[in-house]
């Protein structure tokens, strides 16, 4: 296995891991919002839990598509340019009253992962041949 195509693989399998964490916000909102590291009140208002779902399955679509589809360049600014949700999440869980590093974790593990995934496509690119690299007169 190439190293390219281990972070192609690294970033289906995150891709899809976010598309079963938003059907599971969709599908089992109280579950979802235990494993996210938040506890609410809700009284049968799942308002957020309906947010937070569409937008990790979106999400995670959008990136495991890119991953098959080999779009390395589209994959990197979809990671770079969307690091801050894990970041806001992370934040959000470490200010709530039962927050602590193990609820974010998480959150701190996405983080980590866009970053490599991110890394290693920028890095893993094929070398230019000497015809690319040469300029037109």
């Amino acid at each position: 296995m190439t190293r390219l195509n281990f972070f192609k693989y690294l970033t289906i399998v995150s891709g899809l891991t976010l598309v079963f964490i938003g059907c599971r916000f969709l599908l089992q909102p109280e579950a979802a919002e235990a494993g996210f590291g938040l506890h609410f009140q809700e009284n049968g208002d799942y308002s957020f839990h309906y947010i937070k779902g569409i937008r990790d399955l979106g999400y995670g679509m959008i990136v495991t598509l890119l991953a098959a589809m080999n779009q390395r360049k589209a994959l990197m600014v979809v990671l770079l340019s969307s690091i801050f949700v894990p970041v806001v999440d992370m934040t959000l869980v470490l200010q709530a009253t039962h927050g602590n590093v193990m609820t974010a974790m998480p959150h701190i593990i996405a983080i980590v992962l866009i970053v490599i995934a991110a890394a290693g496509f920028h890095f893993s690119a094929h070398p230019l041949t000497r015809k690319q690299l040469s300029m037109p007169v």
